[in-house]
């Protein structure tokens, strides 16, 4: 795209929204002029534009938090910009994931399966390489395929035995320990969790 088609304000900013790409969750919003989002789609980094210090800067550049650039989009009225990014520590300088971590009505809760489901993306890679006796997950790799399997045989069965039961605590709680077991398994296949959530976006469409 041609970025002059972009309806820069006339202080030469577009709004960022910057999203995690993984669980959706909105980690913040600042400014970028057009030299920040050209360093963005040439680094896949995040470069924005401190309006406070009148100034260019690189997210990370001193807190070490960069966040690695999986897309760039722009609104349908081409004046604000949307990065997906994958996070390298918190997003806040208060140390929160989000700088949106102030709630003022409703619970925040949104996208938790989502949020859930990147934090143990994160802990089980942790883990493939972990000693077997100091954890669960790292001992089910240590079991490989067939010690994996079985738990997820297992943790099937109770989540038929818990819809049968109708209990919704029961169901929930089997369910989260069989998707949980799956993950493990994924992760021990070296298979991204994106690739499965492809698939099932391509199944729907």
């Amino acid at each position: 795209m041609d970025l002059n088609q972009l309806k820069w304000g006339a202080d030469g900013l577009l709004p960022v929204v910057i999203a995690d790409a993984r669980s959706g969750a909105v980690l913040t919003l600042a400014y970028a002029n057009r030299e920040a989002l050209e360093r963005t789609i040439a680094e896949r980094s995040t470069y924005l534009y401190s309006r406070s210090r009148s100034s260019l800067w690189h997210k990370g550049e001193t807190s070490g938090n960069t966040q690695q650039v999986v897309s760039i989009a722009y609104d349908c009225d081409a004046d604000a910009l949307l990065y997906r990014v994958i996070p390298e520590g918190p997003a806040c300088h208060t140390g929160a994931e989000s700088c949106f971590h102030n709630v003022i009505a409703g619970e925040d809760d949104a996208r938790s399966l989502a949020r859930a489901i990147a934090h143990l993306d994160e802990v089980l890679e942790q883990r493939k390489a972990a000693s077997p006796d100091s954890s669960y997950v790292a001992k089910l790799y240590s079991g490989g395929v067939d010690k994996i399997g079985k738990k997820i045989g297992e943790e099937a069965t109770e989540v038929v035995i818990a819809a049968k039961n109708a209990s919704h605590e029961e169901l929930v709680w089997e369910s989260a320990d069989l998707l949980f077991h799956l993950l493990v398994l994924l992760k021990h296949a070296d298979i991204a969790f994106d690739d499965v959530g492809a698939e099932l976006l391509r199944r729907v469409k």
